[in-house]
């Protein structure tokens, strides 16, 4: 088998493992990692040979984009304190605590090393938390603040990283150097992302056809992430700012074609890249463990010691931060979005997976050193690396939806109902205002006013049938039922209009483009 065919049949596996997860209740990520994982052991599949460079350009900036379609600026907005707590204090917090346990574990392991050791194990993967946690029905608020952290702990802990590594290659470091890179890397990557979503946006209405507007939010986050890089600012930072952009400013309401279909064109790609970027955690973490022959059981243990220092100072520091912004979001007029009660907590504790980020990262480290000495403890870092990648994403994954089951941490499914029943009734009295401004200019015929009146208050009730009276709510009943009848004969009837026009496309002389574009036609009708 060759790489090729290995990517066909992670690609394969991303697909499979979407109902197989929902079948046994377990989250497709994990059930890829272990199937990687299986791969790896196989004689028949070769070693994966990925520069390390390539993995993080490569998966991240559409995974980020997919996740930030799913969120908006006001959530990230409202859930300012709490994504602070976690994805930049905790990400210090962290990687000073495992750099340390690691120093006193590891014999002859430099500080510059650890802290590196600290950083690319310090951020949870916000891959794994949205394909995850996002999938078990957790409040919104929980969902919002855990993919809050998973976007924006990259941006801190990469940088960490790199001055870390920057340390350990040339023996130099300075605090000052470290926090002005911090800084410019943050603004950098604004800068690049306000730019690159303004000029997408523009251009997005220039192009106007549906094929090529998708086509270039594909282009832009990865366009987003390599400048953003080439000008030594944060990719990861840059992507959410230009996509947080699109998201805001770049969505038109009557464009329903392009929303359609951009979604399930995204939706293709996160499932695709999901499942093969966690494919490649478990093909590497056969190679990590091969790397260090003879001394598995030692690094094993310091694997474990590591692995219980990140998940222990996650909950130490989740139990005050929780308490904290309780009380200054007391002192706050408008609502934010915060745990509410111990239970919610272990949820968000137990949530904090590792996964991609972290595997691009440490592969990342350089053999040798700027005299040309190899690394120090590079494998013995990949391996320890890898180890709580396993223990975090496999262990606390595979857990993690019988703990919220266990704990009953559930969505407020009735104010869900009722937030939906609000929408309806704004969308329901747009309809009737601008139905009112056109009999303004235009005179309408007196039983055409009635129907459309009719039609802008069925709007509303087909979203929320809760918000019509008794009398009307079975009056609608009925005609659901009706509506559905005619749909049915109606869907029928168009079923047999699209086999007659497919049918066509093979009779000789039949021109295909016109074939298709009159099975368009069909098929445009049919979603109304």
């Amino acid at each position: 088998m060759d790489q090729l065919a290995l990517l066909f049949l992670l690609l394969l596996g991303a697909v499979v493992s979407v109902p197989v997860g929902d079948r046994f209740g377990l989250p497709a990520p994990v059930l890829m990692t272990l199937f990687g994982g299986v791969l790896a052991v196989s004689d028949f599949v070769p070693n994966v040979n990925i520069p390390p460079a390539l993995i993080l350009p490569a998966v991240l900036p559409p995974l980020l984009y997919a996740a930030v379609r799913r969120t908006s600026w006001r959530q990230f907005a409202a859930n300012r304190r709490p994504i602070f707590l976690l994805a930049v204090a905790l990400v210090f917090v962290t990687t000073l605590c495992v750099a340390g346990a690691a120093h006193a574990l590891v014999p002859g392991l430099s500080v510059a090393a650890a802290v590196a050791l600290g950083a690319l194990i310090a951020p949870p993967d916000p891959v794994a938390v949205t394909a995850v946690a996002g999938q078990l029905g957790l409040p919104r608020r929980l969902v919002s603040i855990l993919e809050g952290e998973g976007l924006f702990n990259d941006v801190t802990a990469i940088v960490l990283y790199h001055v870390a590594i920057a340390a350990a290659v040339s023996g130099e470091f300075s605090v000052w150097r470290a926090g002005l890179d911090l800084v410019l890397s943050a603004v950098v990557a604004v800068v690049v992302g306000l730019v690159l979503g303004w000029g997408a946006n523009r251009l997005l209405d220039l192009l106007g056809d549906t094929t090529l507007q998708i086509g270039l939010t594909l282009l832009v986050p990865y366009a987003a992430y390599v400048l953003a890089e080439e000008l030594h600012g944060s990719g990861v930072l840059s992507v959410l700012t230009a996509s947080l952009f699109l998201a805001q400013y770049a969505t038109d309401a009557d464009d329903v074609l392009t929303r359609l279909a951009g979604q399930s064109f995204w939706d293709v790609v996160d499932t695709l890249v999901t499942g093969v970027a966690f494919g490649l955690i478990g093909l590497e973490l056969h190679n990590a463990i091969t790397a260090a022959p003879g001394r598995w059981g030692t690094l094993l243990g310091y694997s474990a010691a590591v692995a219980g220092v990140v998940i222990v100072v996650r909950l130490l520091w989740l139990l005050p931060a929780t308490w904290l912004t309780k009380r200054m979001h007391a002192s706050r007029d408008y609502e934010e979005e915060i745990p509410l009660g111990w239970r919610e907590t272990v949820v968000m504790w137990w949530s904090g997976m590792r996964g991609v980020a972290s595997v691009a990262l440490a592969l990342a480290i350089p053999l040798t050193t700027e005299d040309g000495s190899p690394f120090p403890d590079r494998n013995e870092i990949v391996f320890i690396a890898f180890g709580v990648i396993a223990v975090t994403l496999v262990l606390q994954g595979m857990t993690l939806p019988w703990l919220v089951k266990r704990l009953r941490v559930r969505a407020d499914s009735a104010r869900e109902k009722e937030f939906e029943k609000e929408l309806a009734v704004r969308a329901m009295k747009a309809a009737r205002q601008k139905l009112r401004d056109i009999e303004q200019v235009e005179e309408l015929p007196e039983d055409l006013s009635e129907q459309m009146l009719r039609r802008a208050y069925d709007i509303g009730i087909r979203i929320s049938p809760d918000m019509a009276e008794e009398e009307r709510r079975e009056a609608y009943r009925q005609g659901a039922r009706r509506l559905k009848k005619v749909r049915r004969i109606q869907a029928e009837m168009m079923s047999a209009a699209r086999h007659e026009v497919l049918a066509a496309r093979n009779e000789p002389g039949a021109d295909p483009e016109i074939v298709d574009r009159v099975l368009r036609h069909l098929d445009v009708r049919s979603l109304r």
